[in-house]
């Protein structure tokens, strides 16, 4: 299967769900995890260097026997040690994960960079032009994605942010997508996604998840999305979102107003920073 991609600022593309190495994956061992994402489809991979395991999402590559050209691989900037820069922590990360190059590389958690974001964007810069990231023919690089939370129940929330990424031609990366489902089961959004879900399974003449159809809403959005299963069955599902049929307009604008009524963030640690500053290719 082909993965669909989404337009960046600089001309670049970039595939629209990403197989995550964070969360339940979080300083564990992702060898299997990543072998296992690969063999059934995913070509995006989203680490960083906070989750603790770039070595064995490197091991995970080299398992599968995919070539590099054939991936999409994005690391994040951590808490800078002293004496180190974004640079010189990129070539850390290169050599954990095993390859010569990210395509994306962001700022993660900008709080810990508060009073420093501009000396520590000139220095992804510097990695940038030194061909760490995919090498880009521009002199100054413009922040290309941004990594939330985002999900119906912050979706009212994050509307200033949105309105700058539609600005700048900033794609929204979300995380913690499924979360009205997995963690906020019983909220007002069940009844909705199930209706929707059923008039998807109708008109497709194949089964259709409820996963699939909040998925469904981020991608039409124009969100890449970032997520993760240790299920074969469950990754097919989510990369196999994409021959979902569309939800109508007024699917989207139900799924906005109901999710609009309840406020309710499930990584509050992030806030108000979950706003990943964000480099890119």
């Amino acid at each position: 299967m082909t993965v669909s991609t989404l337009p960046l600022n600089d001309g670049n593309q970039v595939p629209w769900i990403a197989f995550g190495t964070g969360t339940a994956l979080f300083r564990k061992d992702a060898e299997d995890a990543t072998r296992l994402a690969l063999d059934n489809g995913f070509t995006h991979l989203d680490g960083a260097q906070v989750y603790g395991n770039e070595n064995t999402l490197g091991s995970g590559i080299v398992a599968s026997g995919k070539s590099r050209s054939e991936l999409f691989i994005t690391t994040k900037l951590g808490q800078l040690q002293p004496g180190e820069t974004p640079k010189s922590a990129l070539q850390e990360s290169l050599r954990r994960i095993k390859v010569d190059y990210v395509d994306l590389y962001l700022v993660n958690h900008a709080s810990n960079h508060v009073g420093k974001l501009k000396e520590v964007w000139k220095g992804m810069e510097e990695a940038q032009k030194a061909g760490l990231t995919k090498l880009l023919e521009i002199a100054t690089i413009p922040p290309a994605v941004n990594q939330v939370e985002a999900h119906p129940y912050v979706w009212q929330a994050l509307q200033p942010n949105l309105a700058i990424h539609d600005q700048y031609k900033i794609v929204t990366s979300s995380f913690g997508g499924l979360s009205s489902l997995f963690r906020g089961k019983g909220g007002p959004l069940d009844p909705v996604i199930e209706q929707i879900r059923a008039r998807l399974e109708k008109t497709r003449g194949a089964p259709v998840s409820d996963g699939q159809v909040l998925n469904k809403w981020l991608q039409q959005k124009g969100v890449l999305v970032v997520t993760t299963s240790s299920k074969a069955e469950r990754i097919r599902e989510y990369l196999d979102t994409q021959n979902v049929p569309e939800l109508t307009s007024e699917e989207i604008a139900l799924i906005d107003t109901i999710g609009g009524k309840l406020h309710k963030r499930y990584f509050p640690g992030h806030w108000p920073y979950d706003q990943w500053i964000i480099l890119c290719i």
